[in-house]
């Protein structure tokens, strides 16, 4: 008997290292579309700021420096995909309070850059780093471990819907100062998507709403700039070399473009023409260089990122693996919004924003995270393709064990040496199957 026992203690070990090694697989959906976006960003930089991106520089500096931030950012991704998500998950309030730290330093005397009348910058010697990139990550990192830890609660009391909502307006207030509205506003609908992703009750979800509403818009009445941007996003052509000369050229852009584009590298606007046409008016040469059928492509490409990415937080809800589901929210609410924006300022839908297109537009610290928050969606997909495998592993031995039958693939075959006393007699002379062998198998000894 104690045999026996032995027996079965040795053969659970053994399963349960085999579920143990099992390993992952990432989405091939999820990293084609950013593999894609990625090369259809270098070629786009390369052409877009030829002429020195209107600052002097020469045709290829731009592209340089995007192909080494860009790989910078690879490095980022492949690190950040192989941490445990419960490691991130445990450093959810470092990573808040690394938020309200990385935007309270472009305050600092020496280490804070003011660049176009704006302070949102942090000077490391030959580059700098916007920290407001830092902040959507890490911010959409704590609330998806908030959102984890008090689920029932976000969906049922009014303090714990607040709260992460007052945090948010706690940084969108220190964005505001920089100033950085275009950011505020898109933090803020970031926080809203995840908290009515996290069952928070729409109902509930109005009232803070139409009180934020009026702030926001008082916000753009008392700045002279902000409502000039207002008013010239409605009709450029009105002050076509004042308020409304972006706009207007990348306009024009987007409309010699017609159907298949004037061709590669031939775009007239980006030569000094179009202000910033690297970096928040690229989809305006991409429009005029590659035409209808190349901005459906590329928003194709978004498309299948943002919906690859819900998918697999909808999938990660339902195996009540929650942080990773909100965590793939939170990024696909971030890339949809993110870029909606920046397309619908090149095409006169929004007022002028400074909102790069993700993962295609040049800038150093939004192509390194962006490819930190695409790392963790890889990590998600990895995950819970492992944790699929593992469950579809218990059921197959539990339903092979009901049935006394061992299963071939999970299980590893059993040597003459393991195998020891495999049956036991129980009655005259009747065998009873013991860790799943066959009823007919024959008994080595008879029970005493």
């Amino acid at each position: 008997m104690n045999a026996v026992l032995d027996a079965a203690t040795h053969d659970s070990r053994r399963q349960a290292t085999r579920v143990g090694e099992i390993g992952g697989r990432y989405d091939p959906w999820l990293l084609g579309s950013v593999l894609a976006l990625a090369c259809l960003g270098v070629v786009m930089v390369g052409s877009a700021a030829i002429a020195g991106g209107g600052q002097g520089a020469g045709p290829w500096h731009f592209l340089t420096k995007h192909a080494f931030y860009l790989g910078c950012g690879f490095v980022v991704a492949a690190l950040v995909m192989r941490v445990e998500l419960k490691s991130i998950e445990k450093n959810g309030l470092w990573l808040l309070l690394a938020c309200f730290a990385v935007l309270a330093m472009v305050w600092l005397p020496f280490v804070g850059k003011t660049v176009n009348g704006a302070r949102r910058w942090i000077n490391l010697g030959p580059a700098s780093f916007q920290a407001v990139e830092m902040v959507k990550v890490f911010f959409i990192v704590w609330l998806a471990s908030y959102l984890k830890r008090y689920n029932e609660d976000v969906a049922e009391t009014w303090y714990a819907m607040i709260k992460p909502a007052m945090v948010a307006v706690l940084l969108v207030g220190m964005l505001l100062v920089q100033p950085d509205f275009g950011s505020s506003v898109l933090l803020l609908g970031i926080t809203a998507g995840m908290l009515l992703l996290g069952g928070a009750p729409i109902k509930r979800l109005i009232l803070p709403v139409l009180v934020l509403i009026p702030g926001l818009i008082a916000l753009v009445v008392l700045e002279p700039y902000r409502m000039r941007r207002v008013t010239s996003f409605m009709d450029p052509w009105q002050d076509q070399l004042g308020a409304g000369y972006q706009l207007s050229n990348a306009l024009m852009a987007i409309g010699r473009g017609e159907w298949f584009g004037v061709g590669l590298g031939a775009s007239v606007q980006k030569l000094s023409y179009l202000p910033e046409a690297h970096t928040d008016f690229i989809f305006s040469v991409m429009a005029e260089e590659l035409g209808l059928v190349g901005v459906c492509v590329v928003v194709g490409l978004y498309l299948l990122l943002a919906g690859r990415a819900f998918w697999l937080g909808l999938k990660c809800v339902e195996m009540k693996r929650h942080f990773s589901g909100y965590l793939a929210f939170g990024i696909a609410l971030w890339v949809t919004l993110q870029s909606f924006v920046s397309m619908g300022v090149n095409l006169g839908m929004l007022p002028t924003k400074g909102l790069t297109l993700p993962l295609v537009s040049y800038g150093g610290s939004s192509v390194l995270m962006t490819c930190g928050a695409v790392g963790l969606l890889l990590r998600v997909s990895w995950e819970y393709e492992r944790a699929a495998r593992q469950v579809a592993l218990r059921r197959s031995v539990g339903s092979a064990s009901a049935q006394g039958v061992p299963p071939v693939a999970a299980q590893p075959p059993v040597t003459a040496v393991e195998s020891g006393v495999r049956g036991s007699v129980r009655g005259r002379g009747r065998i009873e199957p013991v860790l799943g062998r066959p009823a007919c198998e024959p008994a080595l000894g008879r029970a005493r």
